[in-house]
């Protein structure tokens, strides 16, 4: 048999062994979720929502807002943390690209000179020339220490994907409840100058009435007190105002478009009571459902995966590396004869090394291997039980927010009755101003509670939609 048709099988057997290798990586098994099976709730609703698995909607599907949809476009092209995470998925997709690479042999080309005296003592200069193609260090993965790495690049990369998920679904919840905030405290800043322009007149008839010997100084007093109690709510809504103005243009990566400049001109009590809400319902389904849907879940046991990786390519580092450096080429003592027939060859320099002391090296990075795989086990469990006490938080809101706007609302109607009565009697001099002040003060408190709470619900409503793992999927977002 020919010399060069042993090389060329014993090479295509060494790849061939590298490409099937061994794994010294535990076997994965997805640990069981450290949670109840189902939510702390047993109310009917979420009750049947649990016999199967919710399809949470896209987010365009979730807000029904057509300018709160536009903002969270603008987000999703514009942000700067979203950016951020499409970078690290790059790094990390060229990171696993460098780790897939080494799987197969690098060769080069080279062309190399040498010229140096003989060693007879005669001065004479001897020279040697060779061109080819050159494979050097190639490891033959026998004990799949580069397949494991490969294989926890890969799950890295993932692990980024899954993170730029989680960023998109924040994102999402971040503006919707920016908006939400925007346009409740435009509502109670409306309501806030509707009470300042009351007042103010209110303060007026006192006034003359006081000039005329009719109202006593009290009452003076106490109206101008009542109004400048109005102005301070005032000065805070606006203030807060501005501060969702900042917030949602951080959040878009740009300044609010010029048609957005305005919040919803929607009165805050006429829309709110006329059931126009910008958010669908959300479905809950079982907590299981959450290992499928949430992004820092899937991100968590991404990790979890490259760790037990990393631990079969620390343990590979106990075995022999193989590597295999070989050449392949024209050579010459003379540089014009350097492709002339006759100069052709190859060299093959296989080499294998066993570790007998490395000052406990590979020992102290498979025990770190072995501690990051227990690190990224917690890391995936806390993840779940985070996430289980989001939707939990949310589920508590939901039914008892619910109840709690519907009784502010019944206050606020009894509040608005009470202060017609209270104007009537004080007209009819029944009554005495302090009376009508009070009916005032309790009637724009309830306003104000009546839209905070409202604003509440809406927003753990953005709440739940986010702890359930929505807002990032790849079919229908962006």
């Amino acid at each position: 048999m020919p010399l060069n048709f042993s090389i060329r099988t014993g090479l295509a057997l060494l790849a061939a062994s590298g490409l099937t290798a061994c794994s010294f990586a535990p076997e994965y098994v997805r640990p069981e979720a450290p949670v109840a099976a189902h939510w702390p709730t047993s109310t009917e609703a979420h009750a049947s929502s649990q016999q199967a698995q919710a399809d949470i909607a896209a987010w365009q599907d979730f807000i029904v807002d057509a300018q709160l949809r536009e903002l969270v476009s603008l987000a999703l092209q514009q942000n700067r943390d979203l950016r951020l995470a499409l970078a690290n998925i790059e790094q990390a997709r060229a990171q696993y690209q460098i780790r897939r690479a080494d799987q197969f042999p690098t060769i080069n080309a080279g062309v190399m000179g040498n010229r140096q005296p003989k060693t007879d003592g005669s001065g004479d200069m001897t020279s040697a020339y060779s061109a080819g193609l050159l494979l050097t260090a190639w490891e033959v993965d026998v004990f799949g220490r580069i397949a494991n790495l490969k294989t926890a690049a890969q799950a890295q990369w993932l692990a980024t994907q899954e993170a730029r998920n989680a960023v998109q679904t924040s994102l999402v919840a971040a503006v919707a409840s920016s908006w939400l905030s925007w346009q409740s405290n435009s509502q109670l800043l409306a309501l806030a100058q509707a009470t300042v322009a009351s007042r103010e007149e209110s303060l007026r008839l006192v006034r003359l009435r006081f000039e005329q010997g009719v109202a006593s100084a009290l009452e003076l007093r106490q109206a101008e007190s009542v109004l400048a109690a109005a102005r301070v709510a005032q000065a805070q809504q606006q203030r807060l105002q501005a501060l969702d103005v900042n917030a949602l243009t951080l959040l878009l990566g740009q300044a609010l478009p010029e048609s957005m400049q305005q919040p919803s001109a929607r009165p805050a009590v006429d829309a709110l009571a006329a059931g126009v809400l910008p958010l669908h319902p959300v479905p809950v389904g079982l907590p299981s459902d959450l290992l499928q849907r949430r992004p820092d879940i899937r991100q968590a046991e991404q990790q979890l995966l490259a760790a037990h990786a990393n631990i079969g390519a620390a343990r590979a580092a106990f075995f022999p590396r193989i590597a295999l450096t070989a050449s392949a080429g024209t050579a010459s003592g003379a540089l014009s004869g350097l492709f002339e027939s006759g100069s052709w060859g190859w060299t093959l320099a296989p080499q294998a090394l066993l570790p007998i002391f490395d000052a406990g090296r590979n020992q102290a990075n498979l025990e770190v291997a072995q501690a990051g795989r227990q690190l990224a086990l917690a890391q995936y469990e806390k993840a779940i039980q985070t996430a289980f006490r989001e939707v939990a938080d949310a589920l508590a809101g939901q039914s008892t927010l619910q109840q709690q706007w519907q009784a502010q609302q019944a206050q606020m109607q009894a509040e608005q009755e009470r202060l017609r009565l209270a104007d009537l009697r004080y007209r009819n001099g029944v009554a005495n101003h302090l009376e009508l002040l009070d009916a005032q003060r309790a009637l724009f408190a309830s306003q104000q509670a009546w839209v905070q709470t409202r604003l509440a619900q809406q927003q753990n409503q953005v709440a739940l939609y986010k702890a359930l793992g929505g807002g990032w999927k790849e079919d229908h977002g962006l």
